[in-house]
C-alpha cells in the first residue's frame, strides 16, 4: 500500500503539470458549455417574454372593456334622480316600496345592453335602508352584512373611486366573488345618499385569461394587499403572497425589464407583470421554466459531446507531460535520498540539458553547504557565549556610582548593621550578574537577586514603594534565563511613580498548564501602550540596571523557546503597568 504513494512523490512535478491542465480545460469547457446553455436559454426568455406581452396586452384590453362596462353603467345610476329619490325617500308605505322597486328594475333593465356580454349581479344599496339586487341567488349577501362589511366600509372611505375587491362566500363551492364597489354622492353637498355593488364570480372572471393558461404557464391577478384574488391556480385563491407583492415592487424599480427569473411555489419561474390601475391590482404571467424549456435544448447531448472532447484533450495531455517530466522524475528521487547519506551523496548528471545543469548544480551546492555548516556551528557556539558574557558586564555605572555613595553615607553615620545588609546585597547582585556564567538560573535565585536590588533601592530612596513577592512553593526550582526579571523591576522603580507619591510592585510567579508565568505589577502613572505589546514603551527612558533593556529580554526569550512565548505589557494612564512573561514548562 505504500508503493503507491511513494511512486507518486516522485513524480509529484508530473502530477501538478497534469492536474492544472485538467483544470484549466474543464474550466474553459465547463464555462463555454454553460455559457452556450445560458445565451440559448436567455433567447428563448426573450421570445417569449415578447409573445407572453402581446398576449396581457390582449388581456389587459379584455379588462379595460369590462371596466368601462361598469364605470358606464354606475355613471348612468349616479346621474340617475329618480335612484336618488328612491334611496333617500323616507318612511314609504309598502305600496310605496313596491313601485319604487318596480322603478327600480327599470333602471336596471336599461343598463343590459352595457353588463349584457358579463354575467354580472348589481346591488344597490340606500342610506334609508332601501336595496335592490338584480340577482340574489347570484351573489348571496344579506343586507345587513354588506352594510356591516369591509366592501362597504372602504367604499365609504373613499367615496370618490371605483374599487375592485374579493370577496369570498363560504357557504357556497363557487363563492369566491370580485366586486366593484362605487359611492353614491350628492352633486351639491357631496354627502353619500348610497353604494354601488357589481359582483363577478370569480370562475366568470377566469375567462378573460383562461385560453391563455397551460400547464407551467399561470396567471395570478393580486391586489394591492398581496391577496391573490384570481387565478387558474384555484387553490391559492384568496391567500396572502408576499413573495407576488415583492416581485411587484422589484418589478416596477426597473421599468426596462420585461421579465424577472425568480423562485416561485418552489420552482424557478419566468415572471412577467402588469400593473392594471383601473383594478389597482398586479397581473402576474408566471411560467414555469423547466416545463416551458425544459426540452427546447439538449442538455444531456451537449455534455457527452463537451465530455468527449475533454477526454481526447487530456490523453494528449497525459502523454506530452509525462514524456517532458521523467529525468526531472528521476533526479527528484536521487535528490530526496541525500539527506539519508548526510548530504554526502551526490547526484547522476545525466537526462536533458536541463537535467544536467540542474545536477551540476546540485553537487556544487551540496560542496558549499559543507563548508557553510561547519563555519556556522562555530559561529554560532562564539556569538552566543559572547552574547552571555557582554550580558553579564553591563553594568549601569551609575548604579555602582550611587549605591557605594549611599554605603559610606550609612558608614558616616554609624549604621553599621544597615551598611553590612547593604553590601552584602550588592555582593551577592554583582555574584548572580558577573559571576554567574550560567544562562539560566533558577526562580528562587532570580527572585534573591531581585529582594537584594530592592533592598538597595529601598536603602537609597526610603519605602515610599513597597514590593511584594507571590511565589508559587512548586516554582522554585524551575530553570528561567537569567535576568528576565530585573529590568522591569528597575523600570517600576524609577519610572512608574513620577507622579505619583507612593505606590507598590507586586512580583507574581505560578504555573498555569503547561506554562510558567511571571508578573511585574506596579500601580503607578501608567502610559499609553498597544495590547499585549511585546515593545518597551516609548516615553520612558532605557536607562536599566543590567542594560538588557524589555526588547532584548523579550529577543532572547524567543531565542531560546520559539515566537509562542515572550513578553507582553498592558498599561493605563494613572492605573499602572503590568509586565507578563511567559515561559515553557
Amino acid at each position: 500500500m505504500r508503493l503507491i504513494p511513494e511512486r507518486f512523490k516522485h513524480n509529484n512535478l508530473f502530477i501538478t503539470m497534469f492536474m492544472i491542465t485538467v483544470l484549466i480545460i474543464v474550466t474553459v469547457s465547463v464555462t463555454i458549455t454553460w455559457t452556450t446553455i445560458r445565451m440559448s436559454e436567455q433567447f428563448f426568455f426573450d421570445k417569449f417574454s415578447i409573445t407572453n406581452a402581446r398576449v396581457m396586452k390582449q388581456l389587459n384590453e379584455s379588462l379595460d372593456k369590462f371596466n368601462y362596462s361598469i364605470v358606464i353603467a354606475s355613471n348612468n345610476l349616479q346621474q340617475s334622480v329618480t335612484l336618488k329619490e328612491i334611496l333617500t325617500k323616507e318612511d314609504e308605505s309598502n305600496v310605496e316600496r313596491l313601485s319604487s322597486i318596480y322603478t327600480m328594475s327599470q333602471l336596471m333593465k336599461r343598463l343590459e345592453p352595457n353588463l349584457d356580454a358579463y354575467e354580472v349581479s348589481i346591488i344597490v344599496t340606500g342610506t334609508n335602508g332601501m336595496s335592490y339586487a338584480t340577482d340574489r341567488s347570484y351573489w348571496p349577501i344579506h343586507d345587513e352584512e354588506l352594510k356591516n362589511s369591509y366592501l362597504t366600509k372602504k367604499t365609504y372611505d373613499n367615496p370618490n373611486k371605483l374599487f375592485y375587491q374579493y370577496d369570498y362566500r363560504p357557504n357556497r363551492e363557487d363563492g369566491r366573488y370580485i366586486v366593484a364597489t362605487k359611492a353614491l354622492l350628492e352633486r351639491t353637498s357631496g354627502n353619500n345618499y348610497g353604494s354601488l355593488y357589481f359582483a363577478i364570480k370569480e370562475t366568470e372572471f377566469k375567462k378573460f385569461y383562461s385560453s391563455f393558461t397551460s400547464p407551467g404557464n399561470n396567471v395570478f391577478f393580486v391586489n394591492s394587499d398581496g391577496i391573490i384574488v384570481s387565478s387558474n391556480q384555484s387553490k391559492l385563491i384568496g391567500q396572502k403572497s408576499n413573495e407576488l407583492l415583492g416581485y411587484a415592487t422589484k418589478s416596477g424599480e426597473d421599468p426596462n425589464e420585461d421579465y424577472i427569473i425568480g423562485d416561485f411555489m418552489g420552482k424557478e419561474q419566468i415572471i412577467l407583470m402588469e400593473y392594471i390601475p383601473s383594478f389597482d391590482m398586479y397581473m402576474f404571467n408566471i411560467i414555469d421554466k423547466q416545463t416551458a424549456f425544459g426540452n427546447l435544448i439538449d442538455t444531456n447531448k451537449i455534455l457527452l459531446i463537451v465530455m468527449g472532447i475533454v477526454f481526447i484533450a487530456l490523453i494528449i495531455v497525459l502523454l506530452a507531460s509525462r514524456r517532458l517530466t521523467n529525468s526531472l522524475s528521476r533526479m527528484v528521487k536521487q535528490i530526496e535520498n541525500t539527506p539519508k547519506h548526510d548530504f554526502h551523496q551526490y547526484v547522476s548528471v545525466s537526462g536533458t540539458y536541463e537535467t544536467r545543469q540542474i545536477g551540476k548544480a546540485f553537487n556544487s551546492m551540496l560542496d558549499e553547504l559543507h563548508e557553510y555548516v561547519d563555519q556556522l556551528v562555530v559561529s554560532q557556539k562564539h556569538r552566543r557565549n559572547a552574547e552571555l558574557a557582554a550580558l553579564q558586564q553591563q553594568i549601569n555605572p551609575h548604579f555602582l556610582y550611587n549605591t557605594l555613595t549611599s554605603i559610606k553615607m550609612m558608614a558616616n553615620h554609624g549604621s553599621k548593621e544597615e551598611t553590612e545588609s547593604m553590601i552584602n546585597a550588592l555582593i551577592s547582585l554583582l555574584q548572580n550578574t558577573i559571576g554567574n556564567v550560567n544562562e539560566t538560573v533558577t526562580v528562587k535565585q532570580e527572585i534573591d537577586n531581585l529582594r537584594n536590588y530592592v533592598l538597595i533601592n529601598q536603602k537609597r530612596y526610603g519605602n515610599r514603594i513597597k514590593v511584594n513577592f507571590f511565589v508559587s512553593g512548586d516554582c522554585e526550582e524551575h530553570k528561567i534565563p537569567k535576568l528576565i526579571l530585573q529590568p522591569f523591576m528597575e523600570n517600576s522603580f524609577f519610572h512608574a511613580f513620577n507622579h505619583k507619591p507612593e505606590g507598590f510592585i507586586h512580583v507574581l510567579i505560578w504555573k498555569e498548564g503547561n506554562l510558567l508565568i511571571c508578573e511585574v505589577v506596579d500601580n503607578g502613572d501608567g502610559m499609553e501602550v498597544s495590547a499585549d505589546s511585546h515593545l518597551p514603551p516609548s516615553n520612558r527612558k532605557q536607562e536599566f540596571f543590567s542594560g538588557i533593556g524589555v526588547r532584548n529580554v523579550d529577543e532572547r526569550i524567543q531565542l531560546i523557546y520559539g515566537d509562542l512565548y515572550g513578553v507582553q505589557i498592558s498599561s493605563e494612564l494613572g492605573e499602572g503597568t503590568k509586565v507578563r512573561i511567559t515561559l515553557p514548562l
